[in-house]
Formats: C-alpha cells, sequence, structure tokens
C-alpha cells in the first residue's frame, strides 16, 4: 500500500512534465485521465484510511481535511480546463500547486512532514538575517546609483549603465549569485579600474559573509527543531 500511494504520488508530481506547456508534450485527454487515476487513488486510500480509524479522530485531522480540499480543488480546476479548451479558451492549470500537498499529507510521508515542519519552524529565526542582507542590498545599490548613475555609462548593448535603482537592486542582487559577473561591473572599470573596490567590497559583504551567516543560521536551527521532533514530537 505505501509503494503504491508512493508510486501515484510521483505519478501526479510527473504529470507537470507533459502538461501544457511541457517539456514532453502529451495529449490533454492522455495526462487528465492519468491525474483522474492518481486522484481516484488517492480517494480510495483515503476511504480506507477512514474506514480503520475513528470517526472523531479521521475528522479532526488535518492531514485528511488537506487532502480532500486538494482533490476537489484538482478535480474543479481540471474540469473547468477541459471545458474552456472545448471553446478554445486559454488558460492556467492553477491546481498544480496542491500537488505537493499529497506528499506532505498522507499517514506513508511522516518523515517528509517532520523535515517540512522544521523548515517551517526555521523560516521565522532566519528573517532577521533575510532582513539585514536586504538592507544591504538596498544600501549598496543606493550608493551605486550615486557613483554611476551621474556618469553617463554605457554597457556592452548600449543601454544605459546602473540609472534605474530597482535595475541596480536587481543586477545586484544577480551579482549576489555572481551569475553576472563580471559583465555587470565592466562599464564601471572601463571608466575607472578603481571602481572595481566597490564591487569587491560588496561581494565580500553579501556573497561571503551574509550568505556564510544564512547558510549557517539556516542549518543550525534546522537541525535544532529536527532535534525536538525527533525528541519528544509525535505525528
Amino acid at each position: 500500500m505505501r509503494t503504491a500511494t508512493y508510486f501515484f504520488i510521483f505519478l501526479n508530481l510527473s504529470l507537470a512534465l507533459f502538461e501544457e506547456p511541457a517539456v514532453y508534450p502529451l495529449p490533454f485527454l492522455a495526462t487528465s485521465m492519468l491525474e483522474v487515476l492518481c486522484l481516484l487513488v488517492f480517494l480510495g486510500r483515503l476511504t480506507h484510511f477512514a474506514k480503520v480509524t475513528l470517526h472523531n479522530v479521521f475528522w479532526k485531522d488535518t492531514k485528511n481535511i488537506c487532502i480532500m480540499v486538494a482533490i476537489l480543488l484538482s478535480l474543479t480546476d481540471l474540469a473547468i480546463y477541459g471545458v474552456l479548451r472545448l471553446y478554445d479558451v486559454r488558460s492556467i492549470r492553477w491546481s498544480r500547486i496542491v500537488r505537493p500537498i499529497f506528499l506532505i499529507n498522507f499517514a506513508e510521508s511522516r518523515q517528509i512532514r517532520r523535515a517540512f515542519r522544521s523548515i517551517r519552524n526555521t523560516l521565522p529565526e532566519i528573517t532577521y538575517v533575510f532582513l539585514l542582507f536586504m538592507f544591504s542590498l538596498l544600501m549598496f545599490s543606493l550608493m551605486a546609483l550615486k557613483l554611476f548613475g551621474e556618469r553617463n555609462l554605457l554597457t556592452a548593448e548600449g543601454l544605459p549603465y546602473f540609472r534605474n535603482y530597482l535595475e541596480i537592486v536587481f543586477d545586484l542582487y544577480v551579482l549576489v549569485t555572481t551569475a553576472n559577473s563580471p559583465d555587470v561591473m565592466m562599464p564601471a572599470f572601463d571608466f575607472s579600474s578603481w571602481y572595481a573596490l566597490f564591487f569587491i567590497a560588496f561581494v565580500i559583504v553579501n556573497t561571503y559573509i551574509f550568505m556564510s551567516l544564512f547558510l549557517a543560521v539556516v542549518y543550525n536551527n534546522y537541525k535544532k527543531h529536527l532535534k525536538v521532533m525527533h525528541g519528544g514530537a509525535c505525528d
């Protein structure tokens, strides 16, 4: 039963690869029939669980309510999408975002729920580090606007360089990942090599210090919550 449940959960999640817009597109009828099959299996598994569980216990368990709501939303979305396709009206399968609910809330997914709860409990405690990082990013973006905005610099494509504050924030945010390095700094460096110090300082503070601090806080808090759950929490 556990293997079958995991198989259909995996099949349901994998449908995103074959539904429009898809990597490997399949006809709508094929993907819809597979999804209905998965939902029927989930409904049957939930019905089986209800038969072996006390009535009051079953209906008080929020996991079961979440599964029923996810099944209902998925069937409703599938029906609406199918009707709109008949009239050549383009729409979006918004119910795809509820598919991970099946992975988290079935009784067989106890370890996944523990990991999910640990992540959820960790998020509030890393908010302070994230806010500090965003403050640093915004301050560096403001300095970049003051340093380069009035220099009339151009990018290699001939576009204005660092003259829009929101674009600067985005470019520097990408620079934290080093994905646009060194391209983002070359117009300033070509104007004066001393401007490289600004980008060096930015990378040291935000990429090396803040990202390391962020990772350490996430890891320590996640490990702490996971130990608490293993030590005293029951599913």
